[in-house]
C-alpha cells in the first residue's frame, strides 16, 4: 500500500521515498527529508542515551557495587554524556525540525544550500559511526565524561582519540547546518515575509546558528589539541610536561556554555510556536521574545567561566563571569513572562503538545533558578561537583530541550505524516514522564544540598534512601517514555488520517499547505500579507 493510501491525501514529498527507496531517503536533497533523516537519526541515540542512564541508575541504586564495577561505570557514564550532548540534544531540534519546518515558515521551497544540507547529515551519520567504533576498539570505551578533561584525557589507555574524532566531525555538520540556515533565512525569505512576520521558531533557529558558526570551531580545535596530545605529546595541557589543564577548561567551555543555547534556544522556539495556538491568542511581546533569543545567543558566549569558580582565577575574573551570569538570565525570564501573559485569559486547550510545553516552562524555570546558584560563586563552591549540578544540568537539557523535543513531535509529525496518535494515551505518558522526572532529578538536588559529589561510582550510606528514590523516578519516567513512544509511533503508522491541513488552528505558513506537504512545499510562492500569530488575518476564528 503506498503512502497516498495510508493517509487518504495526497502522497506529497513521499512520493520520491516510494520510487526510490531508501536510496531516495540517503541521497535526497530536499529538506523534509533530511528533517526526519534527522529525526530518526537522533532519536534513535536519544534510545540509547536512555538505556545508558537506566544502567547508571541501577548501579546508584544502592551503595557498592550493584550491576558494574567502577571502570564500567566511568565508561557507562561517559557514552550516556556524549551520545544525550552531541548525538541528541545540540542536533535534535535545529537538524531535525528546523530542517522540516523552516524553509516552509519562512515560504522558501527549500534551503539555500541542498547538497551542503544533505553532506550535514552525512557528517552526522559518520561522526556518529566513529563514535561508537570508539567503544569497541583500541581500548575500549572512554572513560573520561564528556567533558574530555586534560591531564586524564591525555592519558587513559582507553579509545579517547576515535572517540574525539567522532565529535570533531560531528562538529562540521553543525557549523554546515548554522551556515545554511543562516543563509536560508536571510536570502530565502518569501515577499512579504519581512524580519517582524518571521515566526519565533524561526527567530531562534537564527541566533542558535550564529552560536553554531562561531563557537563550534573552537570546539574543533581543542579536540584536535586533546588528539595532539595523545599521539604527539605536545604537552599543551599537561602541567607534568609544562601544559596548564586550565586552558583546556577555558576552551572548552568557551564552546559548551554556548552550546547550552544551541541546545535551548530551539526549544523556546517550538515553546513560543506553541503557546500561541493552543491559548488562541496571539503571542504577547512578540519583538520582545525575538530580540531576547539573539541576547541569549550573544550573553550567553561570555559566561564560560562560571563553570571554573573553583578551578582558579582571579576575584575580578569571579565577579565578571557572576555579574554576566546573572545577565543572560534576564531575555530568558523575559521569555517566560511573554509565554505566561499570553497564556493570561486565553481559551486554553490541553492537548499533548501544549501539556510538554507548559512542562517545559516549569523545568526550565526550575532549571534556571538553581543555575543562579551555580553563577554565584558565593554558593558555588559549596555545591559544585555534587549531584545538584547533575539535576540542574538535566533540568535544562531534558526538563526543557528534552520536553520541548517531545511537543515538538507531537505538535508536527502528524503535519508530515498524515495520521494522528491516541490523546488520551498521550497525556497518560505525559503525566508519568513529567512526576517520574522530578522525582528522579529533583531528588539529585536533595542530594547535592546533603553533599553528595557526582560522577562517583559509590557512596556513603547516608545517601542511600535518596538514591533509591531517584532510582525509583527514572523507572517512572522511562514508563511514561515507552508509553509515548509506542503510542505516537503506532498513530504515525496505523492512526487516523489527517483529513485537513491545519488541524491545530496555526497561524504559520506550515498550516497552509497540504498534509503532508508537497514536494515543492508551495504550488506558488507565497505572499506574506501579516505576522505569524494573527490568527484572524489568517481566517482563523
Amino acid at each position: 500500500m503506498n503512502r497516498s493510501e495510508r493517509t487518504g491525501s495526497a502522497a506529497g514529498f513521499w512520493s520520491d521515498t516510494e520510487k526510490g527507496g531508501i536510496g531516495a531517503w540517503l541521497l535526497s536533497t530536499d529538506h523534509k527529508r533530511i528533517g526526519l533523516l534527522y529525526f530518526w537519526s537522533v532519536f534513535g541515540f536519544f534510545l540509547v542515551g536512555v538505556v545508558l542512564g537506566l544502567i547508571l541508575r541501577l548501579e546508584l541504586m544502592a551503595p557498592g557495587r550493584t550491576i558494574m564495577g567502577p571502570d564500567a561505570y566511568n565508561a557507562f557514564f561517559t557514552v550516556h554524556g556524549v551520545v544525550m550532548i552531541f548525538l541528541f540534544i545540540i542536533p535534535g531540534i535545529p537538524g531535525a525540525f528546523g530542517n522540516m519546518l523552516m524553509p516552509i515558515q519562512i515560504g522558501a521551497r527549500d534551503v539555500a544550500f541542498p547538497r551542503l544540507n544533505l553532506l550535514s547529515w552525512w557528517l552526522y551519520a559518520t561522526g556518529a559511526g566513529v563514535i561508537l567504533l570508539s567503544l569497541v576498539t583500541g581500548g575500549g570505551p572512554p572513560d573520561t565524561g564528556w567533558t574530555f578533561y586534560l591531564p586524564f584525557s591525555g592519558r587513559t589507555a582507553t579509545n579517547v582519540s576515535l572517540a574525539v574524532f567522532g565529535v570533531f566531525i560531528v562538529g562540521f555538520s553543525s557549523i554546515l547546518t548554522g551556515i545554511n540556515f543562516v543563509t536560508t533565512i536571510h536570502r530565502l525569505r518569501a515577499e512579504g515575509m519581512i524580519w517582524g512576520r518571521l515566526p519565533l521558531f524561526v527567530w531562534s533557529l537564527y541566533a542558535t546558528a550564529w552560536v553554531q558558526i562561531l563557537a563550534t570551531p573552537i570546539l574543533g580545535i581543542t579536540l584536535v589539541l586533546i588528539i595532539a596530545e595523545r599521539i604527539l605529546g605536545v604537552g599543551l595541557f599537561d602541567p607534568s610536561r609544562g601544559g596548564d589543564p586550565l586552558m583546556y577548561q577555558h576552551l572548552f567551555w568557551i564552546y559548551s556554555h554556548p552550546a547550552v543555547y544551541i541546545m535551548v534556544l530551539p526549544a523556546m522556539g517550538v515553546v513560543s510556536e506553541i503557546i500561541p495556538v493552543f491559548a488562541r491568542k496571539p503571542i504577547f511581546g512578540y519583538k520582545m521574545i525575538a530580540f531576547s533569543s539573539l541576547a541569549i545567543a550573544a550573553a550567553g558566549s561570555l559566561v564560560w567561566g562560571h563553570h571554573m569558580f573553583t578551578s582558579g582565577m582571579s576575584d575580578t575574573a569571579v565577579l565578571v563571569f557572576s555579574f554576566l551570569s546573572f545577565i543572560v538570565a534576564i531575555p530568558s525570564a523575559i521569555k517566560v513572562f511573554n509565554w505566561i501573559s499570553t497564556l493570561y485569559r486565553g481559551s486554553i486547550s490541553l492537548d499533548p503538545p501544549m501539556l510538554f510545553a507548559l512542562s517545559f516552562i516549569l523545568l526550565f524555570s526550575i532549571g534556571g533558578l538553581t543555575g543562579l546558584i551555580l553563577g554565584a560563586a558565593a554558593t558555588d563552591v559549596h555545591v559544585h561537583d555534587t549531584h545538584f549540578v547533575v539535576g540542574h544540568f538535566h533540568y535544562v537539557m531534558f526538563g526543557g530541550a528534552g520536553f520541548a523535543f517531545f511537543a515538538a513531535m507531537h505538535y508536527w509529525l502528524p503535519k508530515f505524516y498524515g495520521r494522528m496518535y491516541a490523546r488520551r494515551p498521550a497525556v497518560i505518558a505525559w503525566g508519568l514522564m513529567f512526576v517520574g522526572f522530578n522525582i528522579l532529578y529533583f531528588t539529585m538536588k536533595v542530594l547535592g544540598m546533603k553533599g553528595m559529589p557526582r560522577r562517583y561510582y559509590d557512596y556513603l550510606p547516608e545517601f542511600a534512601t535518596l538514591n533509591l528514590v531517584s532510582t525509583i523516578g527514572s523507572w517512572i519516567l522511562a514508563l511514561g517514555l515507552a508509553v509515548m513512544l509506542v503510542n505516537l509511533f503506532r498513530g504515525l503508522w496505523k492512526g487516523e488520517p489527517v483529513t485537513e491541513a491545519n488541524p491545530w488552528g496555526g497561524a504559520t505558513l506550515e498550516w497552509t499547505i497540504p498534509t503532508p506537504p508537497p514536494t515543492e512545499n508551495f504550488a506558488e510562492e507565497p505572499v506574506v500579507t501579516h505576522g505569524p500569530y494573527d490568527f484572524r488575518g489568517a481566517g482563523i476564528p
